[in-house]
């Protein structure tokens, strides 16, 4: 099912054992928008402390009490390696919580729902000078911190350019919590197309400027326009997303 980012924000772990935390953020990858940790704040349980949670590890989230449970205990948690405050998440980290917890790496696997990661989703390989760039800003802070590794939060506020010119900004995201991956970006085009909001699949994002805070896409304007209508408060169905990806020419929704 597709949620708001922002419904999942605040959402109560349970570990099997008792409550760890709240979710306060999701980490994805910017070259498959798989996402790829939970960020969980413990709040008075283990006051200053944050902690990684695999996707892999998550139950059936209970909207209704706003609680997910995941197949962890506290103890587990509580021994956890340590991720440290406003500290790049290094693969080190990553590869030891692997290790501690026995999660499988290559979990999810591909990215927007396709079974392996194709280099072809995106109409340019962008992101290698993004990466590059990323990489040396950060390098002397953490030369192991993993540059394709994004916060949700973060990105939140990023203008968004069409072809022909600017069109809003990232509101939040659309994110599938079956498969955990970030669908659609949800931008508000308030500044330009007032009081309207629209989808943009990943599928359309040509380039991304970390720097300055700005992502391009392939599309122009008038496409947006056009585009099938979007209601936060109605459910995405499959008719509707065929309706999106048959519009923008995005492949099929899977």
């Amino acid at each position: 099912m597709l949620q708001v980012g922002a419904a999942l924000i605040g959402l109560g772990i349970e570990a099997s054992d008792g409550r760890i935390g709240t979710v306060s953020d999701f980490l994805f990858d910017d070259r498959t928008w798989q996402v790829r940790w939970l960020v969980v704040d413990t709040g008075g349980w283990l006051p200053g402390r944050q902690v990684l949670v695999h996707p892999s590890s998550i139950g059936q989230t209970d909207y209704q009490r706003g609680t997910m449970p995941v197949a962890l205990t506290r103890q587990q948690v509580k021994a956890s390696p340590d991720l440290l405050q406003d500290a790049p998440v290094s693969r080190q980290l990553q590869s030891r919580l692997y290790d501690y917890y026995g999660w499988d790496p290559y979990w999810g696997g591909g990215s927007l729902g396709v079974a392996a990661v194709d280099a072809t989703l995106m109409p340019d390989p962008w992101y290698h000078a993004a990466v590059m760039d990323e990489a040396a800003a950060i390098g002397s802070a953490a030369d192991d911190a993993d540059p394709n590794l994004r916060s949700v939060a973060a990105v939140k506020g990023y203008h968004i350019h069409a072809r022909d010119g600017e069109i809003g900004h990232i509101e939040d995201f659309l994110i599938d919590d079956t498969v955990w991956t970030a669908r659609y970006l949800i931008v508000d085009t308030s500044n330009w197309w007032f009081g309207q909001h629209v989808l943009v699949s990943p599928h359309a994002v040509k380039a991304i400027d970390w720097g300055e805070r700005q992502v391009s896409l392939d599309v122009t304007r008038e496409q947006i326009k056009a585009s099938p209508p979007w209601d936060r408060q109605v459910t995405i169905d499959q008719a509707y997303a065929a309706r999106l990806h048959k519009h923008f020419g995005w492949p099929d929704y899977i």
